[in-house]
């Protein structure tokens, strides 16, 4: 009987412990994946940030993350992968990088999973970047895997398809300077939308809007196949130029950087005169115009400033921080800032819906240093920083604590649109008399009025010593996008046009 027992009881013991075991193996196994690629599609060793991304949307994970859903995902850089050789995606690979927490912590039941491989380096965007690859997409069971899934990346995004007119032209130059900086072939690509009557009097010759979109747009959107008509008064018409912003850290403001490159420098050089010459476009000053939105309005406004020779005006809308004493609510130059928390210690939201904040600086930080080069911080970094000794740009802030290092924070005072022209203002307010136009609405939904408000007092007090008439304009109840309204974009092209007209007779 006793014999019986112990049998019964080592049996018993023996069951719950092979259980036990099979548990954790599928537990551990949920939990871990393979990755490969096919010599298909990249016959050379890959060096580069390798993804897996997770989502339970109806869409393909590798089109995520996104700012105001951000999924879960995880990452890790290879050196030398071979194709066919299979990596590992596990709570103890080497090296992994995870959102919002650690693979390990992850319940990943009925998720749905994909591979990327960032072979395109020159793009900011990982699963929509043309010659990026990706895997095929699978489903997590509830209870998991019995052995790791192996996702072969085995197919590369398309470029886009384009489609021209004969009133939408693509225009692509090779850039000299940029491509002695970065060592490799480097463009600069806009969209060109024609005038009415542009074959109709091949003699002549237009004035350009410039039009810069904001982070993540390029010169593919908002295209016209047909010409658009213009009643405009004294029959001016316009080249429009809409320009693309993108680079690999993400949108490079048109601004010379460590980072990026002399791109003011070879915009202004190379791509405005190749352009002009092109497509019979006025090759003076007082016939170019700048816009933009967002970040594009932040570059429209760089322009302008750096180059106040070379255009004729910008019309900004919601710039991006043109005064880094208010940069998203942060003060850079005050050593007690901190990008994460406030002076009272609360998170710091980074984005809001009305009043309600929906995004927060901390999280947004960590899901972008898991991205990798292309977001939003980290172009401001790549823009505004110097490059450090690993050839990257220097980071502004701690990415686990979010102190801010006073040292970089020093070196963006060169890229402060406010400061430069406080300190150069009696140099520059001849040159931009009348050519200053920012639009803001005072419940921005990145936090972007403060800055602008700033810009505007300064502004203000300048105007008392040497008046340049600068227009800076705060929209009561306008947010990032309601900002644009017709009655504003019908206004702006109304200036442009009484601009151009002001000084047509002084054109050759």
């Amino acid at each position: 009987m006793i014999q019986r027992f112990r049998f019964c009881l080592q049996t018993l013991l023996f069951s719950i412990a092979f259980s036990l075991l099979l548990f954790a193996e599928v537990q551990a196994a949920e939990n871990k994946f393979q990755v490969s690629f096919a010599d298909s599609i990249h016959q050379q060793p890959y060096s580069g940030r390798v993804y897996l991304i997770f989502t339970r949307m109806d869409r393909e994970p590798r089109l995520g993350p996104s700012w105001f859903q951000p999924e879960l995902f995880v990452a890790q850089d290879v050196k030398d992968w071979q194709p066919g050789k299979t990596i590992e995606f596990a709570p103890d690979t080497k090296g992994l990088l995870s959102f919002p927490t650690p693979l390990s912590e992850m319940n990943l039941a009925g998720y749905r999973a994909q591979a990327v491989v960032r072979f395109n380096e020159t793009a900011p965007q990982i699963g929509s970047a043309p010659g990026n690859g990706f895997s095929q997409v699978i489903t997590i069971p509830a209870g998991g895997f019995s052995k790791p899934p192996l996702l072969t990346v085995n197919k590369l995004v398309p470029e886009k398809p384009v489609k021209e007119s004969r009133w939408n032209k693509l225009f692509k130059i090779r850039s000299p300077l940029l491509s002695k900086f970065h060592g490799s072939d480097t463009f600069f690509e806009a969209t060109v939308l024609l005038p009415q009557s542009y074959y109709e009097q091949p003699d002549r010759k237009y004035p350009v809007i410039y039009t810069i979109p904001g982070f993540g747009g390029d010169h593919l959107r908002g295209r016209s196949l047909t010409p658009v008509p213009e009643q405009n008064e004294g029959g001016v018409e316009f080249i429009r130029v809409l320009l693309n912003p993108n680079c690999r850290y993400g949108h490079h403001v048109f601004a010379d950087s460590a980072n990026n490159g002399p791109v003011g420098k070879a915009f202004t050089t190379e791509f405005l005169p190749a352009l002009e010459k092109t497509f019979r476009a006025i090759p003076d000053q007082r016939a170019r115009f700048l816009t933009g939105h967002s970040s594009g309005g932040w570059s429209s406004l760089w322009l302008l400033v750096t180059y106040p020779d070379t255009f004729g005006g910008t019309w900004s809308t919601a710039p991006d921080p043109v005064d880094f004493r208010d940069f998203q609510q942060i003060n850079l130059y005050d050593p007690t800032s901190n990008m994460y928390r406030d002076a009272a210690n609360q998170p710091r939201p980074l984005a809001r819906m009305g009043q309600q904040p929906v995004l927060w600086y901390e999280s947004f930080a960590k899901m972008e240093h898991v991205l990798g080069p292309g977001g939003q911080l980290r172009s401001f970094e790549a823009v505004f920083s110097p490059r450090g000794k690993d050839g990257t740009p220097l980071k502004l802030y701690d990415r686990e604590t979010g102190t801010i290092d006073p040292q970089v924070a020093e070196t963006w005072k060169a890229y402060d649109i406010r400061l430069i022209l406080e300190s150069n203002w009696e140099s520059l307010a001849p040159k931009l008399a009348g050519k200053i136009h920012v639009f803001m609405g005072d419940q921005d939904t990145f936090y972007l009025e403060g800055a602008t408000v700033l810009l505007k007092q300064s502004l203000d007090r300048l105007n008392g010593d040497i008046a340049a008439d600068t227009v800076v304009e705060i929209f009561p109840g306008k947010n990032h996008s309601s900002l644009m309204t017709r009655d504003l974009v019908m206004r702006m092209r109304k200036e442009m046009v009484q601009t151009f007209l002001a000084h047509q007779d002084e054109i050759k």
